[in-house]
């Protein structure tokens, strides 16, 4: 401190000069600070507003979508409704299709009568048709409401919906085979006649169901048709435009020895339809039947050949000797891991064949198979077949085999009629399945032979095992039944289409769709054995509760 005060003493002018440079660099440090302090006012203050500005937008969305922008209203579905039509025939064809594209499935169906329902109030000569004849109709799943009606044909001898790309649409259409022979495209959306062509299939006649989707093979820039119609011991093999309903080429013929029904497998890059009679198979490939009919080669995606499969076919006679086992009552597409296997069932045993190489993954010993194989669920993913075997006069047997082993999973008893309806199942949330079975259920020793068997509606669920729902008594005249979800992964719903078929007299024909959980939930518990695990509405409410899953 001492030579400080001494330095300022000697030095007083170098003193000051220290002491204004020092006031200089805190004035302009206070002036960096300030501009700082200023900068980060400023930044806060554009920060605020922004934030500000967010909230006032987001609120006038909010604003916006909840009072303003009207939300799309869901269809409120009836649980049950009824539609009638007097003075007509019903054809045994349901369809499921969403016909006027609000997410709800619709019902379309072929009847005959001399002018349609008075929604629309047509008749058949408005599409120069002689009346009676044949309309089609699309019946709104949500209300019964009726979507259009169409004159299609004199007769209808098949009926299949849903098919892309008929005609100059994109959208899906119905193609009807009528009788007179002809052909129809109609347009699911509108029900308008996108073409209608005659053809001539010669006489006493029977179309192979359903008509096959085919690659375009004239280049016309839509796919094509294939049908096949069976005339005593043989097969007309027809191929149709899909734009115009045009036939390309001329009509080819397969030989067969006897009533020939069919299937179409699908392989990695080949297509090949199997022919079966009573005891045959019969197996041409895509590329042989349009070479056939067009006298052409053509390279298309599924006109090859598959090398496995034809060195087991017979050239001369397309005979496949490995598929061959004698009184043949159904042949089936199963999925398997990577590929569809085939499933033959003759009159005494259902047998799974790989579709690759045609050798046996299992055989079950089952005797008179009454109706096509169906495909459920009985354990979670794990796919089951369903087999309706004849047991004795007005008896049947239902049982799930499981598709990997072949092993009987779960089998009913029941007394049956002979035209009594298919069965259906619906796939549910626990990747299982429910059972939809008609027939009548007794209990073993109680069963009474003397009368005829009641036309019952069962549900079997395989959470339970031991029990069936009986939910409704049916003594009208079934036509057609299916079961569907209405809505994805929900809307449960069995529709029936019932009154006279078209070789007996008019009457009043009725569709009717009726909400699964409303038979559920008046329904009769049944237990299968003696044991009573649950309350009986414990058991009820449990089913009703079940959730279903679009797969």
């Amino acid at each position: 401190m001492d030579n400080k005060d001494s330095e300022a003493e000697i030095h007083p002018l170098k003193t000051e000069d220290v002491k204004a440079q020092e006031n200089h660099e805190n004035s302009v440090e206070r002036r960096i600070v300030s501009k700082q302090s200023s900068r980060l006012s400023r930044l806060s203050r554009w920060r605020t507003a922004a934030f500000f500005i967010s909230l006032f937008l987001c609120l006038i969305i909010v604003f916006a979508f909840s009072f303003i922008i009207p939300c799309p209203e869901r269809p409120v579905s009836e649980r049950t409704w009824f539609r009638n039509y007097d003075n007509a025939v019903a054809y045994q064809f349901l369809a499921i299709e969403d016909v006027n594209e609000d997410k709800v499935q619709d019902v379309i169906f072929a009847f005959k009568a001399s002018n349609g329902s008075s929604s629309f109030n047509g008749s058949c000569l408005d599409e120069g048709l002689p009346p009676p004849c044949a309309f089609v109709a699309a019946v709104s799943g949500t209300n019964g409401r009726a979507l259009w009606e169409r004159p299609a044909a004199e007769e209808v001898e098949w009926m299949e919906c849903g098919i892309k790309q008929l005609g100059a649409t994109e959208a899906a259409s119905c193609l009807v085979v009528g009788k007179p022979a002809s052909l129809t495209a109609v347009d699911l959306r509108t029900g308008e006649v996108q073409w209608r062509q005659s053809s001539d299939f010669g006489a006493n006649y029977t179309v192979l169901t359903p008509v096959s989707v085919i690659p375009d093979v004239d280049s016309d820039g839509v796919q094509d048709l294939i049908i096949f119609i069976a005339t005593e011991d043989k097969i007309k093999t027809f191929i149709h435009s899909g734009k115009n309903g045009k036939q390309i080429g001329s009509t080819g013929s397969v030989n067969v020895d006897g009533k020939a029904r069919y299937i179409r497998l699908n392989l990695d890059t080949s297509s090949y339809f199997l022919f079966y009679t009573e005891n045959s198979v019969y197996a041409y490939s895509l590329k042989d039947l349009y070479s056939a009919a067009t006298g052409m080669e053509i390279k298309l995606p599924g006109l090859e050949q598959g090398p496995q499969w034809e060195k087991t076919i017979d050239h001369t006679t397309h005979r496949l000797s490995l598929l061959s086992f004698g009184d043949i009552r159904y042949l089936a597409k199963i999925p398997g891991r990577s590929r569809e296997n085939i499933l033959v069932v003759t009159s005494e045993m259902a047998t799974l064949v790989n579709a690759r190489n045609l050798q046996t993954l299992w055989t079950l010993n089952v005797s008179r198979v009454v109706s096509e194989p169906l495909l459920g669920y009985y354990k979670p993913d794990v796919l089951g077949i369903v087999l309706e075997s004849e047991i004795g006069p007005n008896r049947k047997k239902v049982m799930i085999v499981e598709s990997g082993s072949g092993a009987v999973q779960w089998d009913l008893k029941l007394n049956s009629r002979a035209e009594s309806p298919g069965l259906a199942t619906l796939s549910t949330a626990d990747h299982r399945s429910t059972f939809l079975i008609w027939g009548e259920y007794q209990v073993p020793g109680n069963e009474t032979r003397s009368r005829a068997p009641l036309q019952k509606l069962y549900l079997f669920h395989p959470s339970y095992t031991n029990v069936l729902l009986e939910l409704r008594n049916s003594t009208d005249q079934i036509i057609a039944f299916n079961a569907t979800l209405f809505e994805r992964s929900r809307h449960a719903c069995y529709v029936l289409l019932r009154g006279p078929q078209p070789s007996e007299e008019p009457g009043s024909v009725s569709l009717m769709k009726r909400k699964l959980k409303e038979d559920v939930s008046e329904s009769r518990v049944i237990w299968l054995s003696q044991v009573a695990v649950d309350n009986e509405q414990y058991v009820r409410d449990r089913l009703y509760r079940m959730r279903f899953h679009s797969r």
